[in-house]
């Protein structure tokens, strides 16, 4: 939800005041669809897990019981490899909203005849990266 983070931009003409920009775009949707899918999966593992040991006879002696472990297996892996992509694209869309040059495009500041505006230092993203490989 970066529409709720502020970014305060200086006035360069007049040194106290400082003008408010907000960023722009929603990409919480995909984040909780992965973060959701990952908790239901943990959560079905350790069901499965207390099937497998504390109901095992069960699980050999009735054969719709294997079947439908299977069935849910192959859902819970379509589902992740969706959630994944739906993360990377969302993931795309914060790089490309928090991009330093395409802040300094928003800048109304930055606009001047004379004026030179330099983002500094590249945001890290290693670890959100890390995070779709996953």
């Amino acid at each position: 939800r970066l529409y709720q983070i502020p970014f305060e931009m200086p006035d360069c003409e007049e040194e106290s005041e400082s003008h408010t920009l907000h960023l722009v775009g929603d990409f919480s949707a995909p984040a909780e669809f992965f973060v959701t899918l990952g908790v239901f999966s943990f959560l079905y593992s350790m069901a499965a897990l207390v099937l497998y040991l504390r109901f095992h006879s069960l699980y050999g002696e009735n054969k719709k019981v294997p079947f439908a472990d299977f069935c849910v297996t192959v859902c819970f892996a379509f589902f992740w490899l969706v959630a994944a992509a739906a993360w990377g694209k969302g993931l795309t869309d914060v790089k490309a909203a928090t991009r330093p040059a395409s802040l300094i495009a928003a800048m109304a500041v930055c606009q001047g005849q004379d004026v030179v505006c330099n983002a500094g230092t590249t945001p890290a993203m290693g670890l959100a990266n890390i995070s779709v490989v996953r």
